[in-house]
């Protein structure tokens, strides 16, 4: 349907588990991100039991920032 490099291709955001989010950023533990979750603090939706985090919403969140991983650099 869609061609590779297609535009909504290029707008894929990688989405992350508690635990991928955790494992990024050393000193926050799972525990840490799921109250971030829960309380609102961290943007994230819940698919099935499994919250899920936009890794810029993560950067972002965190160090106020968007990461240079997810925006080509253009923080």
């Amino acid at each position: 349907m869609y061609k590779e490099g297609s535009t909504m291709e290029n707008n894929k955001r990688r989405m992350l588990t508690i635990g991928e989010a955790a494992r990024l950023i050393e000193g926050i533990t799972e525990y840490r991100i799921r109250t971030m979750c829960k309380s609102g603090q961290l943007r994230s939706f819940k698919a099935g039991n499994k919250f899920l985090i936009a890794e810029s919403d993560l950067y972002e969140t965190v160090f106020g920032m968007s990461s240079v991983i997810t925006d080509g650099g253009k923080a």
